[in-house]
């Protein structure tokens, strides 16, 4: 199977890759991809108390990926993120 294509404004070739994964460990919840997304696709939940007790009140939060359909590929989350926390994939067409 190959890759989806698309074309940019003037004309070439580029392959979108979309939001699979956050690693919800390494996520500090600074929201940084939040306010980048364009597509509400990302939402900052309460993380569970019990999960990781050695955080501080500042990672009290973590991002979840809330729509992932409506990803458009454009990665903007994955290059703010001060943690590297995003896992992208091109999206596989059939021919």
């Amino acid at each position: 199977m190959d890759a989806y294509t698309a074309l940019t404004r003037g004309g070439a070739s580029w392959t979108p890759e979309f939001v699979v994964e956050i690693n919800q460990k390494v996520c500090i919840g600074c929201g940084r991809c939040y306010k980048v997304c364009p597509r509400d696709v990302l939402s900052l939940e309460d993380r569970e108390e019990d999960e990781d007790e050695d955080l501080d009140e500042d990672q009290m939060s973590v991002m979840t990926i809330k729509n992932a359909m409506d990803c458009i590929g454009c990665g903007a989350c994955g290059r703010v993120c001060p943690k590297n926390c995003y896992s992208h994939s091109a999206m596989a067409v059939a021919v």
